[in-house]
């Protein structure tokens, strides 16, 4: 009978150690999944961005021996939405990406310690670079 419990014992503890392994790479997959959707978002952002930009820019090149004209939404406005929905959409990104993987680390907390996300420091940067063209659009006339 001994030698059954020893060898039912190790068996448990096989198993034990295989969901735990299993659960730890679930959670790798799944911070990985989160971190590709926020660069999704850095990606989709960045295009918002630089479009609202240069067409800003490509219009004011167009205009530049033309007298300005009165418009409901000219080049400016049109560059300054595109410019906020792309820092908007990635600020909004990345507080979802924060809740998610701060509710994953708060779940799983035996798991830890996680390593801490490049995609963040990316959409920091991008959201900062979007903030500064659209204090430069705004502020230029």
């Amino acid at each position: 009978m001994g030698m059954a419990d020893a060898s039912a014992r190790l068996s448990r503890q096989q198993a034990a150690s295989s969901g735990e392994r299993s659960t730890a790479l679930a959670l790798a997959r799944t911070f990985m999944a989160f971190d590709r959707t926020l660069m999704a978002w850095v990606r989709t952002s960045t295009s918002l961005i630089s479009f609202g930009f240069t067409i800003y820019k490509f219009f004011q090149y167009l205009r530049e021996n033309q007298p300005p004209r009165e418009t409901l939404l000219g080049p400016r406005g049109v560059a300054l939405v595109l410019i906020g929905l792309g820092v908007g959409a990635l600020m909004l990104a990345t507080v979802e990406h924060r809740r998610q993987t701060q509710a994953l680390r708060e779940r799983y907390p035996e798991y830890g310690p996680f390593d801490r996300s490049l995609a963040t420091g990316v959409a920091a940067i991008i959201s900062g670079l979007g903030i500064l063209g659209f204090v430069l659009v705004m502020l230029h006339q």
